[in-house]
């Protein structure tokens, strides 16, 4: 796809959310259920079933997906798709490319060994390695939109409002 197909595709898009602001808003879901034999949870992707349990950190065999590792994924994901819509839109070449994500977490936190050690990431970081002839003002202004447009990076950047409950079944 190039940047004139690209603008096509959104145009109209745009164009709604601009004069019907409401219509921009969605609700994504996830859902996943219980596994009733380990300490797991399947999680429905939309594609796959995809089982997440216990990181080998806290007791786990290893077998099921870390849910840490799947934040990192859906960072990786995110911030990949946004920069090569970025790049597609300001006419930058990419010939190839990678992205990585790695974060430090501190298992004592999540498994109660200190009250002081906090629970979740503590550092993530984020990288691309890219493939391109393109000047470094336009790699720098690459970066700085993709940043600003990756939601998944700007929801870890700015805590959105959380909320948690739950009922009987």
């Amino acid at each position: 796809m190039d940047a004139t197909a690209l603008r096509a595709l959104q145009a109209p898009l745009k164009d709604q959310y601009r004069s019907t602001p409401d219509a921009a808003v969605i609700t994504l879901k996830a859902k996943g259920s219980l596994d009733d034999t380990s300490i797991a949870c399947k999680v429905e992707t939309g594609r796959a079933l995809a089982v997440a349990g216990l990181h080998p950190a806290t007791g786990g065999s290893g077998a099921e997906l870390c849910s840490g590792d799947m934040l990192l994924e859906a960072l990786v994901a995110c911030a990949g798709v946004t920069l090569k819509a970025v790049a597609t839109a300001l006419e930058i070449p990419l010939r190839a490319g990678t992205v990585s994500a790695e974060g430090d977490l501190d298992f004592r936190g999540t498994l109660g060994v200190d009250k002081e050690a906090p629970v979740g990431f503590r550092a993530i970081r984020l990288a691309f390695q890219l493939d391109t002839d393109a000047p470094q003002e336009k790699l720098d202004q690459l970066l700085k939109l993709t940043e600003r447009y990756c939601v998944v990076f700007q929801t870890l950047n700015h805590r959105p409002e959380l909320a948690v409950s739950a009922a009987k079944a």
